[in-house]
């Protein structure tokens, strides 16, 4: 168990590049902005890809009536994001170290992966809604008004995952270096389990 115990502890530590890396990304493309303008999305807030990014996003998105994008106090996710993550690390660094000392079964490095996913999953759904706010709940004394063919408000809702064209502009959304190191870090806790559980079979047999 002690070569698990230490898989589990890396693989929750990795969960702290989240603080420095983004967790998401999203790039808006078009023929009048040869250099993409893009949003780094972090736990503890949204940043500009360059530097006038989200100035220039929120300029054109005036037009269409969407809503500036939000400082860090508009979210109350800004607030708890950071502490959940930093729950998760200690957490998985307690068991890892006891798995190490076997004090513990490998079954709780699957329980850690397991909560963490739902956790994943709840975050994800939050962020869902957030863009469907954000693309779709318009000023409606907005300068620009577009319509689908059926003569309803078109939605401006940027992909949870993946491409969508909005008008003339092509938007990825994809997830960035914080995101893959979590994933990373996730993929590692259950390598622990996979390990762990080899070796108490192992040790079972003797």
């Amino acid at each position: 168990m002690k070569k698990a115990g230490i898989i589990m502890v890396i693989g929750s530590l990795l969960l702290l590049g989240l603080f420095k890396f983004p967790l998401w990304n999203i790039m808006l493309g078009a023929p009048q902005y040869p250099d993409p303008l893009g949003m780094n999305i972090y736990i503890q807030g949204i940043k500009g890809v360059s530097e006038f990014d989200l100035q220039n996003i929120d300029g054109l998105n005036h037009y269409i009536g969407m809503k500036v994008i939000p400082k860090p106090e508009d979210m109350w996710e800004f607030s708890v994001f950071p502490k959940v993550i930093i729950a998760m690390v200690i957490l998985g660094v307690i068991i890892g170290l006891l798995g190490y000392f076997e004090k513990v079964s490998y079954k709780a490095f699957l329980g850690w992966f397991v909560f963490m996913s739902l956790l994943g999953v709840m975050g994800m759904y939050d962020f869902n809604n957030w863009l469907i706010d954000y693309g779709s709940d318009l000023d409606p004394h907005a300068i620009i008004k577009v319509t689908n063919p059926d003569g309803s408000p078109m939605s401006y809702k940027p992909p949870l995952i993946g491409f969508k064209k909005l008008l003339n502009f092509d938007v990825t959304s994809l997830p960035h270096t914080g995101g893959y190191l979590m994933f990373v870090g996730m993929f590692l806790t259950l390598v622990a389990f996979w390990l762990g559980k080899k070796a108490s079979l192992k040790k079972a047999t003797q």
